[in-house]
């Protein structure tokens, strides 16, 4: 049976005794292993009732478990759906509900919660880091051989959830195709290979974590040092032993914090490269003259995989992403007609990475995505007259802080609700760490309420990394003739 994305980035390691992952544990797993755990945990998903085309949520732990079960809905042709493991209870009813999976795995600790959301709905399976979770434990059990389901290029192979500005999060719709043509063009450009030796601190919930770092390496047969999360004693301790790594801009900015930080230290890496976030020039240029490297920007979103990418033969020019990747178009547009060579104007991008649609969502698929394929990405860039691309800003009020999307509104809905609040509104600022800063600028009715106050009433709604870092008490919020709230004028105000 032919299914493009298995086939091409787990069946070729049936009898690959190479190692795949090094975990925090010290616990090595082969590619050979990883394919058989693959077949294992395949096997539970079709009994526990998924059938090709269903939906897997999986909220949880980052652990080796959690990359198989990613293969197994491959294998199995269902549609993989991680989530955030920060998503508060009501973010995840509203995921739960809009996509109706079938089977929804989440941590031994969240079992409770996560089976009051699916009380008349799918099953619930766990994982846990001591390996006792269900999933788990029913897989050690299972054949290690699973008949794989056919699947074409453009069934579809995942489901991300990425918010608007406005309105309620849309899931976005990635095929076979999306995913191994962008892991294809990546690993072909950054040179991965087997000989690599990748540090992947990334979660493992979004695309830069688990499309283009672990499929190029699927692809490649690279072999990754597989950690928890970010540790500057674990990095630091693991530079020497390792030729690429995959970061976001937080990373080189902590490891720039570190004295230990050097030539010497690095001499055997090959390849730095950093994404999910704005770079800035200062982060690029400091690391050079500490390391002697040039890390490589890139530019991708949730709906269409990467983008673009500095070369990695070439000049990599701070505060820009570089060129669009083979395969794929970018169009600067005004009103979807293309613009000259650097005049700002939308940046449009079509390929065989673009998604499908968006999940139960026609008229807003109907929106962003044009009839000739090119989809519309709501950033503001530049083209130079050689094809380099610049991002000069977001028509939409999106914040990027530390990897992760955040959406002022659904912030300012939260902030709003709040008794006593007349109005708000929430911005980013450049912070040289987490890339941007969640600032709320909040108008109070007649009232004593406090920053702090209003601090304790978010916290518990909302995931921790779109928590406001500082709140502002105004009386107004700047608007310009047409009522519109101008929030550059509060980034101008409150910038420094």
């Amino acid at each position: 049976m032919t299914n493009t994305l298995y086939d091409a980035l787990i069946a070729p390691h049936r009898q690959n005794d190479a190692t795949f992952l090094v975990c925090d544990d010290g616990v090595r797993i082969s590619y050979a292993d990883f394919v058989g755990r693959v077949a294992q945990l395949a096997h539970v998903l079709t009994e526990a009732g998924v059938k090709p085309g269903d939906r897997v949520v999986v909220q949880a732990p980052k652990l080796s478990d959690t990359i198989a079960l990613y293969g197994a809905a491959v294998q199995t042709g269902a549609i993989y759906l991680p989530l955030n493991t920060a998503y508060t209870q009501s973010e995840l009813r509203y995921f739960i509900e809009d996509a109706a999976p079938a089977l929804v795995v989440c941590d031994v600790h969240d079992t409770a919660e996560i089976t009051a959301i699916c009380q008349e709905g799918p099953r619930v399976l766990t994982l846990s880091t001591d390996g006792t979770g269900s999933l788990s434990r029913q897989a050690n059990h299972k054949p290690r051989q699973f008949d794989t389901v056919a699947c074409g290029p453009d069934d579809l192979a995942a489901l991300l959830y990425t918010s608007g500005t406005t309105g309620r999060s849309k899931g976005a719709m990635l095929t076979h195709k999306n995913l191994l043509s962008n892991a294809q063009s990546l690993t072909d450009l950054w040179q991965i290979t087997a000989e690599d030796r990748l540090i992947h601190a990334l979660p493992i919930f979004h695309t830069h974590g688990l499309f283009v770092a672990m499929n190029t390496a699927l692809l490649a047969g690279t072999e990754i040092r597989f950690m928890q999360g970010f540790d500057i004693e674990t990095i630091i301790a693991e530079l020497p032993a390792s030729s690429l790594m995959m970061g976001v801009p937080t990373f080189y900015t902590r490891l720039l914090a570190d004295d230990r930080l050097s030539r010497d230290l690095v001499r055997n890496m090959r390849l730095f490269i950093s994404g999910s976030a704005p770079l800035l020039a200062e982060t690029h240029t400091a690391f050079e003259e500490r390391t002697g490297h040039r890390i490589l920007e890139r530019y991708g979103m949730t709906e269409t995989n990467m983008i673009t990418s500095n070369p990695y033969e070439g000049e990599r020019i701070a505060g820009t992403v570089g060129y669009a990747l083979p395969g794929t178009e970018v169009e600067i547009t005004n009103e979807g007609r293309p613009v000259a060579a650097g005049e700002i104007g939308m940046i449009e991008v079509r390929g065989d990475n673009v998604f499908q649609g968006y999940w139960n969502m026609p008229e807003k698929t109907a929106e962003e995505l044009r009839d000739t394929g090119f989809f519309i990405t709501g950033d503001l860039g530049v083209k130079s007259e050689d094809g380099r691309i610049s991002i000069v800003g977001r028509q939409k009020d999106l914040i990027i802080s530390g990897g992760y999307n955040i959406y002022p509104k659904e912030i300012e809905d939260v902030i709003n609700d709040i008794e006593g609040v007349l109005e708000s509104a929430v911005f980013g600022l450049p912070h040289a760490d987490f890339g941007e800063s969640v600032v709320a600028a909040v108008v109070l009715e007649d009232t004593a309420l406090t920053e702090a106050e209003i601090a304790a009433i978010v916290a518990p709604q909302l995931a921790r990394f779109k928590h406001p870092r500082r709140y502002i008490l105004t009386d107004a919020l700047p608007r310009n003739t047409m009522g519109k709230v101008q929030k550059n004028i509060l980034r101008q105000n409150h910038g420094t």
